[in-house]
């Protein structure tokens, strides 16, 4: 790969969706579920299925739960499991993310996950965003083997944080990966990218995906609408990043 080109790393909540990046030209797949959760860990079966059907790098996140990053030990050992389970199948790398209940960081757990998990790379994800003291926690997951960690700079919008972002860039260096996201569309990724020195960016480009189902029960009360990707959003984005 050029190392001057930005890569671009799309989050999906659905099997068809990972399918409809790949073929939408995504350099990466961030693998969840659960979009109303924030993302959490795949099914079995579709990690199985994916693993023998994709074509470019996939990260699937590791997260037992919605809410918060503080985890009992038996969510622990659940993490754990899943992430040799991962391994097993040759994903190349997994997506976590730990905090203790004073905002910091969960650095020996988080250095056990890491060993646990090579030579797969890690992502620290957005649990960074609710973390205590941004600039010195970036040393704890470096000290940790992280290879990357997803922020939007501790707000919901990075583009509301870009000189956070940059400054993150900066003292980074060539030691881990900054990696900006939420919020991150065809209409912004380049200012994002050129405002802060990223080289890899991260976007979900979600669209809605209606019910193909011909009857629908008036008695009931789900929202039968799941949660796809834009292809035409993605080819836009990569459009925009390969003139960065």
């Amino acid at each position: 790969m050029d190392n001057s080109k930005v890569l671009l790393e799309v989050a999906v909540f659905t099997v068809e969706a990972a399918i409809a990046a790949i073929k939408a030209g995504a350099d990466r797949i961030e693998f969840c579920e659960n979009p109303n959760e924030g993302g959490t860990t795949p099914s079995h079966g579709s990690l199985q299925f994916l693993i023998q059907h994709c074509s470019i790098p996939i990260f699937p996140i590791i997260r037992p739960r919605g809410g918060d990053f503080l985890y009992s030990d038996n969510e622990f050992e659940c993490i754990k499991n899943d992430l040799l389970y991962i391994k097993a199948l040759g994903y190349p790398g997994a997506v976590i993310g730990l905090l203790k209940a004073d905002g910091s960081i969960d650095k020996e757990r988080l250095k056990i996950l890491v060993d646990l998990a090579a030579p797969m790379q890690i992502t620290f994800h957005r649990a960074f965003d609710r973390c205590m003291d941004p600039i010195n926690r970036l040393e704890d997951l470096i000290q940790a083997g992280c290879s990357r960690v997803l922020t939007s700079g501790q707000v919901p919008n990075v583009m509301d944080a870009l000189p956070l972002i940059k400054k993150l860039v900066s003292i980074a260096g060539d030691r881990i990966i900054i990696l900006p996201g939420s919020g991150v569309r065809a209409n912004n990724c380049k200012q994002i990218i050129t405002a802060t020195g990223a080289k890899e960016i991260h976007s979900s480009a979600r669209k809605s995906i209606p019910s193909l189902m011909t009857y629908n029960c008036t008695t009931m009360n789900e929202n039968l609408i799941s949660m796809g990707v834009d292809e035409l959003e993605i080819k836009h984005m990569l459009t925009e990043l390969s003139s960065s």
